[in-house]
Protein backbone atom coordinates (compact mmCIF):
# COMPACT_ATOMS: atom_id res chain seq x y z
CA UNK A 1 0.00 0.00 0.00
CA UNK A 2 1.13 3.50 -0.84
CA UNK A 3 2.36 5.67 1.72
CA UNK A 4 2.23 9.42 1.98
CA UNK A 5 5.80 9.66 1.24
CA UNK A 6 5.46 7.40 -1.74
CA UNK A 7 2.94 10.32 -2.99
CA UNK A 8 5.33 13.00 -2.00
CA UNK A 9 8.17 11.33 -4.11
CA UNK A 10 5.69 10.54 -7.15
CA UNK A 11 4.57 14.21 -7.26
CA UNK A 12 8.41 15.14 -7.54
CA UNK A 13 9.44 13.00 -10.23
CA UNK A 14 6.16 14.03 -12.00
CA UNK A 15 4.98 12.83 -14.87
CA UNK A 16 8.45 12.96 -17.14
CA UNK A 17 9.69 10.87 -19.69
CA UNK A 18 11.09 7.95 -18.65
CA UNK A 19 11.22 8.95 -15.25
CA UNK A 20 6.83 8.22 -14.36
CA UNK A 21 6.32 6.06 -11.50
CA UNK A 22 2.18 6.33 -12.94
CA UNK A 23 2.85 4.79 -16.05
CA UNK A 24 5.24 2.34 -15.18
CA UNK A 25 2.22 1.29 -12.91
CA UNK A 26 -0.09 1.49 -15.60
CA UNK A 27 2.08 -0.76 -17.83
CA UNK A 28 2.85 -3.22 -15.10
CA UNK A 29 -1.02 -3.85 -15.02
CA UNK A 30 -1.48 -4.25 -18.88
CA UNK A 31 -3.24 -0.49 -18.86
CA UNK A 32 -2.61 1.00 -22.41
CA UNK A 33 -5.48 3.18 -22.48
CA UNK A 34 -5.25 5.50 -19.17
CA UNK A 35 -6.68 8.96 -17.73
CA UNK A 36 -4.24 12.07 -17.54
CA UNK A 37 -3.77 12.55 -13.52
CA UNK A 38 -3.15 16.00 -13.76
CA UNK A 39 -1.86 16.82 -10.50
CA UNK A 40 1.34 14.55 -10.57
CA UNK A 41 2.92 17.35 -13.34
CA UNK A 42 5.75 18.55 -11.26
CA UNK A 43 6.71 22.11 -11.74
CA UNK A 44 9.73 20.94 -13.83
CA UNK A 45 7.10 19.28 -16.21
CA UNK A 46 4.97 23.20 -16.70
CA UNK A 47 8.55 24.43 -16.94
CA UNK A 48 9.56 22.14 -20.02
CA UNK A 49 6.28 22.68 -21.54
CA UNK A 50 6.83 26.60 -21.38
CA UNK A 51 10.31 26.76 -22.79
CA UNK A 52 9.04 24.51 -25.46
CA UNK A 53 6.32 26.38 -26.21
CA UNK A 54 7.63 29.72 -26.15
CA UNK A 55 10.56 28.88 -28.54
CA UNK A 56 7.96 27.41 -31.25
CA UNK A 57 5.84 29.75 -31.75
CA UNK A 58 8.52 32.37 -33.96
CA UNK A 59 8.89 29.10 -35.81
CA UNK A 60 5.55 28.01 -36.10
CA UNK A 61 4.92 31.40 -37.67
CA UNK A 62 7.50 31.31 -40.35
CA UNK A 63 7.32 27.84 -41.35
CA UNK A 64 4.17 25.87 -40.63
CA UNK A 65 1.31 25.66 -42.84
CA UNK A 66 -1.63 28.26 -42.14
CA UNK A 67 -4.45 25.26 -41.46
CA UNK A 68 -1.83 24.05 -38.20
CA UNK A 69 -1.38 28.00 -36.84
CA UNK A 70 -5.30 28.48 -37.13
CA UNK A 71 -5.61 24.50 -35.25
CA UNK A 72 -2.90 26.43 -32.37
CA UNK A 73 -5.20 29.61 -32.03
CA UNK A 74 -8.24 27.17 -32.08
CA UNK A 75 -7.26 25.06 -29.17
CA UNK A 76 -6.35 27.55 -26.66
CA UNK A 77 -3.11 26.08 -25.73
CA UNK A 78 -1.58 27.46 -22.29
CA UNK A 79 1.80 28.28 -23.57
CA UNK A 80 3.02 27.74 -19.35
CA UNK A 81 1.27 24.69 -18.37
CA UNK A 82 0.82 21.43 -19.53
CA UNK A 83 -2.18 21.15 -20.90
CA UNK A 84 -5.27 19.24 -19.62
CA UNK A 85 -6.97 16.63 -22.14
CA UNK A 86 -10.07 17.06 -21.48
CA UNK A 87 -9.51 21.03 -21.99
CA UNK A 88 -8.20 20.05 -25.22
CA UNK A 89 -11.04 17.58 -26.06
CA UNK A 90 -13.22 20.73 -25.54
CA UNK A 91 -12.43 22.80 -28.10
CA UNK A 92 -11.54 20.49 -30.85
CA UNK A 93 -14.16 17.43 -30.88
CA UNK A 94 -16.69 19.76 -31.88
CA UNK A 95 -14.40 20.98 -34.99
CA UNK A 96 -14.03 17.37 -36.29
CA UNK A 97 -15.07 14.71 -34.18
CA UNK A 98 -11.18 14.02 -32.97
CA UNK A 99 -9.92 13.67 -29.28
CA UNK A 100 -6.95 12.98 -27.80
CA UNK A 101 -6.84 9.43 -25.65
CA UNK A 102 -4.62 9.09 -23.12
CA UNK A 103 -2.29 5.90 -23.63
CA UNK A 104 0.43 4.64 -21.41
CA UNK A 105 3.05 3.94 -24.04
CA UNK A 106 3.42 2.26 -27.25
CA UNK A 107 0.64 1.33 -29.17
CA UNK A 108 0.76 -1.59 -31.44
CA UNK A 109 0.25 -1.22 -35.33
CA UNK A 110 -3.24 -1.96 -36.38
CA UNK A 111 -4.56 -0.25 -32.39
CA UNK A 112 -2.99 2.87 -33.28
CA UNK A 113 -4.61 2.88 -36.89
CA UNK A 114 -8.17 1.56 -35.93
CA UNK A 115 -8.35 4.42 -32.96
CA UNK A 116 -7.81 7.00 -36.12
CA UNK A 117 -10.45 4.91 -37.97
CA UNK A 118 -12.78 6.23 -34.90
CA UNK A 119 -11.10 9.87 -34.15
CA UNK A 120 -8.80 9.29 -31.63
CA UNK A 121 -5.83 9.77 -31.40
CA UNK A 122 -3.27 8.07 -29.00
CA UNK A 123 -1.76 10.85 -26.48
CA UNK A 124 1.64 10.26 -24.69
CA UNK A 125 0.91 12.50 -21.32
CA UNK A 126 4.71 12.34 -20.40
CA UNK A 127 6.67 15.33 -21.00
CA UNK A 128 10.92 15.38 -21.68
CA UNK A 129 12.98 16.89 -19.15
CA UNK A 130 13.68 20.74 -18.99
CA UNK A 131 17.08 20.16 -19.71
CA UNK A 132 16.95 18.08 -22.52
CA UNK A 133 14.50 19.76 -24.98
CA UNK A 134 15.91 19.12 -28.36
CA UNK A 135 15.63 15.13 -29.17
CA UNK A 136 13.49 12.50 -27.77
CA UNK A 137 13.28 9.26 -29.69
CA UNK A 138 9.78 8.62 -28.21
CA UNK A 139 6.90 10.61 -28.59
CA UNK A 140 6.10 13.14 -25.31
CA UNK A 141 3.36 15.43 -24.99
CA UNK A 142 4.13 18.42 -26.54
CA UNK A 143 5.09 16.60 -29.72
CA UNK A 144 1.87 15.05 -29.61
CA UNK A 145 -0.70 17.87 -28.64
CA UNK A 146 1.90 20.99 -30.10
CA UNK A 147 2.92 19.17 -33.04
CA UNK A 148 -0.08 16.42 -34.18
CA UNK A 149 -3.09 18.00 -32.39
CA UNK A 150 -3.60 21.49 -34.15
CA UNK A 151 -3.90 19.42 -37.67
CA UNK A 152 -6.67 17.50 -36.01
CA UNK A 153 -8.41 20.65 -36.04
CA UNK A 154 -8.36 21.00 -39.93
CA UNK A 155 -11.80 18.86 -41.51
CA UNK A 156 -9.71 17.36 -44.50
CA UNK A 157 -6.59 16.60 -42.75
CA UNK A 158 -9.14 14.79 -39.69
CA UNK A 159 -10.89 12.91 -42.81
CA UNK A 160 -7.43 11.80 -43.94
CA UNK A 161 -6.48 10.22 -40.68
CA UNK A 162 -9.54 8.56 -40.58
CA UNK A 163 -9.29 6.92 -43.82
CA UNK A 164 -5.67 6.06 -42.88
CA UNK A 165 -7.42 3.69 -40.37
CA UNK A 166 -9.54 2.19 -42.88
CA UNK A 167 -6.92 1.50 -44.83
CA UNK A 168 -5.20 -0.26 -41.45
CA UNK A 169 -8.62 -2.22 -41.35
CA UNK A 170 -8.63 -3.31 -45.39
CA UNK A 171 -5.46 -4.96 -44.72
CA UNK A 172 -6.25 -6.95 -41.35
CA UNK A 173 -9.52 -8.47 -43.58
CA UNK A 174 -7.30 -9.10 -46.36
CA UNK A 175 -4.06 -11.23 -45.02
CA UNK A 176 -7.60 -12.76 -42.85
CA UNK A 177 -7.51 -14.65 -46.39
CA UNK A 178 -4.49 -16.28 -46.84
CA UNK A 179 -4.39 -19.73 -45.92
CA UNK A 180 -0.31 -19.90 -45.65
CA UNK A 181 0.80 -19.05 -42.70
CA UNK A 182 4.38 -18.05 -44.07
CA UNK A 183 2.99 -16.03 -47.30
CA UNK A 184 0.40 -14.47 -44.64
CA UNK A 185 3.22 -13.34 -42.19
CA UNK A 186 5.34 -11.99 -45.52
CA UNK A 187 2.18 -10.17 -46.80
CA UNK A 188 1.59 -8.36 -43.50
CA UNK A 189 4.79 -7.13 -43.00
CA UNK A 190 5.42 -5.51 -46.03
CA UNK A 191 1.90 -4.05 -45.75
CA UNK A 192 3.08 -2.58 -42.27
CA UNK A 193 6.09 -1.62 -43.29
CA UNK A 194 4.57 0.58 -46.71
CA UNK A 195 2.28 1.59 -44.49
CA UNK A 196 4.36 3.07 -41.56
CA UNK A 197 7.07 4.56 -44.06
CA UNK A 198 4.20 6.22 -46.19
CA UNK A 199 2.90 7.76 -42.36
CA UNK A 200 6.50 8.78 -41.69
CA UNK A 201 6.92 10.88 -44.85
CA UNK A 202 3.45 12.43 -44.77
CA UNK A 203 1.87 13.12 -41.24
CA UNK A 204 4.86 12.86 -39.30
CA UNK A 205 7.88 14.06 -41.62
CA UNK A 206 5.63 16.21 -44.73
CA UNK A 207 6.02 19.24 -46.79
CA UNK A 208 3.37 21.30 -48.38
CA UNK A 209 3.19 23.23 -51.75
CA UNK A 210 2.82 27.06 -50.04
CA UNK A 211 1.89 30.01 -52.51
CA UNK A 212 3.34 32.47 -50.86
CA UNK A 213 6.59 30.67 -49.59
CA UNK A 214 7.26 28.04 -51.64
CA UNK A 215 7.26 25.13 -49.10
CA UNK A 216 4.82 25.02 -45.69
CA UNK A 217 5.18 22.12 -42.45
CA UNK A 218 2.22 20.08 -41.95
CA UNK A 219 4.60 17.02 -40.73
CA UNK A 220 4.23 16.72 -37.10
CA UNK A 221 7.35 15.54 -36.27
CA UNK A 222 9.00 18.88 -38.35
CA UNK A 223 6.49 21.17 -36.28
CA UNK A 224 7.54 20.10 -32.95
CA UNK A 225 11.22 19.89 -34.05
CA UNK A 226 12.83 23.56 -33.03
CA UNK A 227 16.22 22.42 -34.88
CA UNK A 228 14.46 20.40 -37.47
CA UNK A 229 11.67 22.56 -38.80
CA UNK A 230 13.89 25.60 -39.79
CA UNK A 231 16.72 23.08 -41.49
CA UNK A 232 13.66 21.08 -43.42
CA UNK A 233 12.85 24.28 -45.48
CA UNK A 234 15.93 25.96 -45.65
CA UNK A 235 19.26 23.48 -45.73
CA UNK A 236 20.84 22.68 -49.09
CA UNK A 237 21.56 19.16 -47.51
CA UNK A 238 17.72 18.33 -47.72
CA UNK A 239 16.44 16.72 -50.93
CA UNK A 240 12.73 17.42 -51.32
CA UNK A 241 10.56 16.11 -54.04
CA UNK A 242 6.94 16.19 -55.19
CA UNK A 243 5.53 13.01 -53.68
CA UNK A 244 4.87 9.68 -55.59
CA UNK A 245 3.59 6.67 -53.83
CA UNK A 246 5.67 4.38 -55.30
CA UNK A 247 8.77 5.88 -53.76
CA UNK A 248 7.52 6.74 -50.72
CA UNK A 249 6.55 2.98 -49.82
CA UNK A 250 9.80 1.26 -50.81
CA UNK A 251 12.18 3.97 -49.11
CA UNK A 252 13.29 3.75 -45.24
CA UNK A 253 14.40 6.09 -42.73
CA UNK A 254 16.16 6.21 -39.32
CA UNK A 255 14.69 8.20 -36.62
CA UNK A 256 17.43 9.71 -34.79
CA UNK A 257 18.72 12.19 -37.12
CA UNK A 258 16.94 15.08 -39.34
CA UNK A 259 15.79 13.44 -42.44
CA UNK A 260 17.87 14.23 -45.61
CA UNK A 261 15.01 13.46 -47.48
CA UNK A 262 11.59 14.29 -47.83
CA UNK A 263 8.50 14.68 -50.00
CA UNK A 264 5.94 17.70 -50.62
CA UNK A 265 1.90 17.45 -51.16
CA UNK A 266 0.33 19.54 -53.35
CA UNK A 267 -2.71 19.95 -50.74
CA UNK A 268 -4.58 17.69 -48.28
CA UNK A 269 -6.93 17.05 -50.82
CA UNK A 270 -3.68 15.66 -52.41
CA UNK A 271 -2.87 13.68 -49.44
CA UNK A 272 -6.51 12.36 -48.98
CA UNK A 273 -6.10 10.81 -53.09
CA UNK A 274 -2.85 9.24 -52.27
CA UNK A 275 -4.08 7.56 -49.08
CA UNK A 276 -7.22 6.16 -51.09
CA UNK A 277 -4.60 5.33 -53.64
CA UNK A 278 -2.25 3.30 -50.97
CA UNK A 279 -4.91 1.38 -50.16
CA UNK A 280 -6.01 0.47 -54.04
CA UNK A 281 -2.47 -0.81 -54.30
CA UNK A 282 -2.96 -2.74 -51.12
CA UNK A 283 -5.58 -4.68 -52.48
CA UNK A 284 -3.75 -5.01 -56.25
CA UNK A 285 -1.50 -6.71 -54.01
CA UNK A 286 1.21 -3.81 -54.88
CA UNK A 287 2.20 -3.26 -51.02
CA UNK A 288 2.74 -7.19 -50.41
CA UNK A 289 6.93 -6.89 -51.72
CA UNK A 290 7.99 -3.40 -51.05
CA UNK A 291 11.87 -2.88 -50.36
CA UNK A 292 13.33 -4.37 -47.29
CA UNK A 293 14.60 -2.38 -44.35
CA UNK A 294 13.81 0.31 -41.78
CA UNK A 295 11.44 0.61 -39.90
CA UNK A 296 11.31 -2.73 -38.42
CA UNK A 297 8.47 -4.67 -38.01
CA UNK A 298 7.92 -6.30 -34.40
CA UNK A 299 5.78 -9.38 -33.26
CA UNK A 300 3.25 -6.96 -31.47
CA UNK A 301 2.38 -5.21 -34.26
CA UNK A 302 1.99 -8.09 -36.83
CA UNK A 303 -0.44 -9.87 -33.91
CA UNK A 304 -2.34 -6.70 -33.75
CA UNK A 305 -3.57 -7.29 -37.35
CA UNK A 306 -4.23 -10.95 -36.99
CA UNK A 307 -5.78 -10.51 -33.50
CA UNK A 308 -7.75 -7.77 -35.28
CA UNK A 309 -11.39 -7.10 -33.62
CA UNK A 310 -12.97 -6.92 -37.20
Amino acid sequence: MATVRDEIDRFKVGLTTTQAPFIEEARDKGQLYIHQPYGLYSAENHEAWKKLFARMQPRWERYANPWFQRGIASLCLDPDHVPKLEDVNQFLNPLTGFRAKAVSGYVAAYLFFDCLRNREFPTTITIRRADKLDYLPEPDIFHDIAGHVPMHTDRAFADTLVQFGECARTAALMVRDIRDEERQLHTLESIIRAMARFFWFTIEFGLMKDKERGLSVYGSGLLSSFGEIAHCVESPDVQRYPIQLEWVINQGFEIDKYQPLLFVVDSFDHLFSLVNDLERWMKDGKLNNVAPGEPGVNAEDLRSFLDAAL
